[in-house]
């Protein structure tokens, strides 16, 4: 697992290359000024800052266990970039994204993870799991794995769905210690067996350093228009207490997973 602290780069958008036309964010390809691909995520589509923030959070969060995720940057879209695409629709996103949105490494020939065909070991399925009950990622089922395989490796991929919470502020705390009843859906659920080894491995992990250190990360432009709080720093606050709290009460998201899989035998 990666023990640095986590830093991010922040890149400019030089060329959109071609959409990718899954779900409802209208993801793209597109080249930066370091020469490299990504796969951009708009601050203007679907769930707006909120999925970048959820990306961005599980991402890093992901990575700190030592899980493989693509590098994440920050990426900066000009005004005037969507100004010569001939598609209306994906003008308009582009012209609703100008700004700091968010961007994944381009895996160039990575392949979509199909269960029926990998077979996943247990602490590797057990860290996953664990990972998407902490973050309440409802994203990762069988009709839609959001994870690739790439250099005989398995790798994650888009956690914008994950801390469905925010979107709603209403009784957060409250919330931080629900189960994660969606894990009975969780494409890896048959093969995690070793929850209870994951949880006491990452807990020692993420403390309320390191969880403080990828909250922080947000940028405070993507931190308002949230009645709930009077700064950026209280909502990031929020965030990490979301967190810590879920963490500390681990237990309840594991026995819920346990019991689902029991349902699977």
């Amino acid at each position: 697992m990666d023990d640095s602290l986590p830093l991010l780069r922040t890149v400019n958008v030089i060329r959109y290359v071609t959409p990718l036309r899954e779900g409802g964010s209208l993801p793209a390809i597109a080249e930066a000024d370091d020469g490299f691909l990504y796969v951009l995520k708009f601050r203007g589509a679907g769930q707006g800052i909120k999925a970048l923030i959820a990306e961005l959070i599980g991402g890093e969060i992901a990575r700190a266990i030592g899980l493989k995720v693509p590098e994440i940057v920050f990426a900066n879209l000009d005004e005037g970039f969507g100004r010569t695409e001939p598609d209306e629709e994906i003008q308009d996103l582009l012209k609703a994204s100008t700004g700091l949105n968010l961007a994944l490494h381009y895996l160039s020939g990575a392949i979509t993870f199909d269960p029926a065909i990998t077979i996943t070991d247990a602490k590797l399925a057990s860290s996953i799991v664990w990972l998407d009950c902490l973050l309440t990622n409802v994203d990762r089922t069988p009709r839609n794995t959001n994870m690739l395989t790439w250099h005989k490796e398995l790798w994650l991929i888009d956690h914008g769905a994950s801390l469905y919470f925010h979107h709603s502020w209403h009784n957060w705390e409250q919330q931080a210690k629900r189960p994660f009843v969606q894990v009975k859906e969780h494409v890896l659920l048959p093969q995690a067996t070793k929850l209870e080894e994951a949880d006491i491995e990452f807990r020692s992990i993420l403390n309320e350093k390191r969880i403080s250190s990828i909250v922080a990360l947000i940028p405070d432009e993507w931190l308002s228009g949230e009645p709930s709080f009077k700064s950026p720093e209280e909502y990031r606050q929020a965030y990490v207490q979301f967190l810590l709290t879920r963490i500390e009460n681990s237990e309840i998201f594991i026995k819920e997973a346990q019991n689902a899989a029991e349902t699977l035998i």
